[in-house]
């Protein structure tokens, strides 16, 4: 089947000062506004309250080794126009009936677990909001008593850290539990139920500058805020992390599996594996970043190769724009992703707790306690709303624009752009819906992340490959890069090789 993907003939010089090329990015920054609420703040801090501080190595490579597959993947985009989906139909390999390649279709295996994930997501906007905002007198019988062992299990872990500390007996305080716990509350499923609606609603008629605006609002608000509290957290001489252990927790090696507090479920490795696939540029994000590159009008501006020396200044302008919009969001990030696993390492891991299903936001505020007392609980939630729905819009966003084209890849859909235009619209107003119903019949929200990270780990090294493909294949002298940066897409490719591999001998 044809994809239409040539660019329009009307070339835009690219930017040369650097104010100006600021002005150009875009794209990673929407990507970093789907990645931090997932990856970050709910499976990169549930890692760290697993491993301790032994895999802050593997998270600081999840974040950076898999830039330069990104940027590959983008290039291809800009001299080509083509969509990802299209690029990825030409690697290659078996057909299925003749309708897409092998790699589209593991996309929409893929798809399946990302749906899910963001089921998990609205799951967790759906608590922020009934912890903050309950609906119901079952909702507001539900918070205390979850407070209440909430303070009981980080005041018994304080005290027995102390105890350990003086090397003294400790004397646990006894804190009176209610009889038996409350009726059930579904106060997080109607506010589910809620914000997915207003979402659909917004993706309905959204564009890509709504998109743009809001999710990078959201994720510097919250970003800023979680780096300041890990910094203040370290003034702290009961709370701080000594610099020896995070140091050492650069250094490559896996933590004791044999430790693990069988009583908090913790599986360490498979956990850190998963969320080695979604942290930083997951495959979902590596997939979806051509398409705001050409909806933002890089490979528009660049124009049709034509074979010129002006053609070739163009893309390499373009290029470097893309260099820093890429690079950019990639240290926005990374400072999110060290601060939550700082936080998930020094707190939770130290008082034994571990985020997880209908406990999963209550669990992670308390990472903010130290610092914020009582108050933690209302910004760590203003905080974690912000971020997560950031992370569910955007991410909503993307999968509409690329499940339309595999439609439309596969020969479900005609290949015209208007009726490709249509059909996000309209998976734009469904799939907030979808992700809601999967909550409501699983509601584990940090699980249904961790099961998408899994898919996604898989699909990395196939990524990769197909990174590599277009590099050698489609790549003229101009835009060739150098051998260092050759060197380096190779070495990132390798590690999504080992790092899937290794994913699937944890899984069976």
């Amino acid at each position: 089947m044809n994809h239409p993907a040539a660019p329009s003939p009307q070339p835009i010089d690219p930017p040369t000062r650097w104010i100006s090329m600021l002005r150009c990015v875009g794209p990673g920054l929407i990507v970093a506004g789907s990645i931090v609420g997932s990856g970050e703040l709910i499976a990169t801090t549930k890692t760290g309250a697993e491993a301790g501080m032994s895999l802050l190595w593997l998270i600081l490579l999840g974040c950076v080794i898999k830039v330069f597959t990104q940027i590959e993947l983008g290039r291809y985009t800009l001299i080509s126009g083509k969509t990802t989906l299209a690029a990825l139909d030409l690697v290659p390999g078996p057909r299925i009936a003749g309708r897409g390649n092998w790699l589209v279709w593991f996309w929409i295996v893929m798809w399946v677990a990302s749906i899910s994930q963001l089921g998990g997501i609205v799951g967790g906007v759906g608590q922020a909001l009934a912890i903050s905002v309950p609906l119901t007198s079952a909702g507001r019988d539900h918070n205390d008593h979850a407070d209440r062992q909430q303070r009981a299990a980080f005041e018994a872990a304080t005290q027995a850290i102390l105890a350990e500390q003086a090397d003294a007996a400790l004397e646990a305080s006894v804190i009176t539990e209610p009889a038996a716990p409350p009726k059930k509350s579904y106060d997080a499923v109607l506010w589910a139920a809620v914000m997915a609606v207003v979402t659909s609603l917004m993706l309905m008629v959204g564009r890509y500058g709504l998109i743009q605006s809001l999710s990078t609002a959201l994720v510097i608000l919250f970003t800023l805020l979680t780096v300041l509290n890990t910094i203040w957290l370290q003034s702290d001489p009961f709370w701080g992390i000594p610099w020896p252990e995070v140091a050492a927790g650069l250094w490559p090696q896996l933590p004791d599996v044999a430790a693990a507090d069988t009583a908090t479920n913790a599986r360490p490795i498979a956990t850190a594996l998963a969320t080695f696939g979604i942290i930083g540029v997951g495959a979902a994000e590596l997939v979806v970043y051509p398409y705001w590159c050409l909806e933002k009008g890089y490979a528009r501006f660049t124009g049709p190769d034509d074979g010129s020396p002006s053609w070739a200044a163009r893309a390499s302008g373009w290029m470097r724009v893309m260099h820093l919009d890429s690079w950019g969001a990639m240290v926005l990030y990374t400072f999110a992703t060290v601060a939550f696993y700082l936080l998930g390492a020094g707190v939770l891991h130290r008082i034994g707790l571990n985020p997880e299903k209908d406990t999963l936001v209550r669990t992670l505020s308390v990472m903010y306690q130290p610092v914020f007392g009582s108050a933690a609980a209302v910004i760590f939630l203003a905080g974690a709303f912000a971020v997560l729905y950031s992370t569910f819009f955007v991410a909503l966003a993307a999968h509409a624009r690329v499940f339309s084209d595999a439609m439309r890849i596969v020969g479900l859909i005609d290949s015209d752009e208007a009726t490709r235009a249509k059909w996000i619209r309209w998976l734009g107003g469904f799939f907030p819906i979808l992700c809601w119903i999967i909550y409501v019949a699983f509601p584990a929200p940090a699980q249904l992340v961790l099961i998408s990270g899994v898919a996604q780990g898989v699909m990395l090294p196939m990524l990769a490959g197909a990174a590599l493909y277009f590099r050698y294949q489609f790549v003229s002298e101009p835009l060739r890069p150098g051998r260092l940066w050759d060197a380096m897409l190779w070495i990132s490719a390798a590690a999504m090789l080992v790092t899937g591999a290794w994913t699937v001998v944890s899984q069976f």
